[in-house]
């Protein structure tokens, strides 16, 4: 079967990168206009998903990213089994949570709502690009204001955030899992949306990268929060 050369190229661009790539980065590699790029990529999401494939070709983070089937996430964990686990606390989820939903947001509103000092969970969720700053609120003070990254709409599998779940989502969601949400359910390369709660677990995350090998992307992220600081109890 004969293969268009830009539908070729474009498969090859989204397979060799580890992100998301954006109309333009794929116009700049490839030199196609964005008009045929646009056409190119609806017609490999429709044939992913036509064809039964292991993989989809979904829009993450304002951008487009190879994905693996959430059908097959105990396997991919199975694969990845053996690599290093790294958890999230849940001061983490709860900062997160906070700013995702109501940024721009200062760190005496954050911790306003959380009740307790936030200082060593921002520094962490800064220095791990999930976070980032804004600017400065004109308020007596100038305090830093916050908000989320690139990097969390790619962590979360969101197109934007404007994809955020709705606050009754996440309530429903959460009252769903009360009983609690098992470590390898939480698969980022598996298309799947994981919502930061606020539950008293703290939640085990692989870092299911492979792109060094030139395997599908299928990444759960990769949180490292080993030097963050307990917060004091109120």
């Amino acid at each position: 079967m004969k293969t268009d050369p830009q539908r070729a190229v474009v498969e090859a661009l989204l397979f060799a990168s580890s992100k998301p790539l954006t109309l333009d980065n794929l116009a700049d590699a490839s030199g196609i206009d964005k008009a045929g790029l646009r056409s190119i990529l609806s017609a490999l999401q429709v044939e992913y998903a036509s064809q039964n494939r292991g993989f989809s070709l979904g829009e993450v983070a304002e951008g487009y990213q190879l994905r693996s089937d959430p059908r097959f996430s105990e396997q991919i964990g199975k694969l990845f089994a053996a690599r290093s686990r790294r958890r999230m606390s849940r001061s983490g989820l709860e900062s997160l949570s906070i700013i995702a939903y109501r940024q721009p947001v200062t760190r005496a509103e954050i911790e306003h709502i959380r009740g307790v000092d936030s200082g060593a969970v921002l520094k962490t969720l800064l220095s791990q690009s999930m976070i980032r700053v804004l600017g400065r609120k004109e308020a007596p003070g100038r305090p830093i204001l916050y908000g989320t990254t690139r990097e969390f709409l790619e962590y979360f599998g969101l197109r934007d955030i404007e994809s955020l779940p709705t606050l009754e989502e996440v309530t429903e969601l959460l009252e769903e899992g009360a009983e609690g949400i098992a470590p390898e359910a939480e698969n980022r390369g598996n298309g799947e949306t994981v919502i930061p709660g606020t539950s008293d677990e703290s939640f085990d995350t692989e870092n299911h990268k492979n792109r060094e090998t030139g395997n599908l992307n299928s990444q759960s992220g990769n949180f490292d929060s080993e030097a963050e600081e307990e917060d004091e109890q109120v």
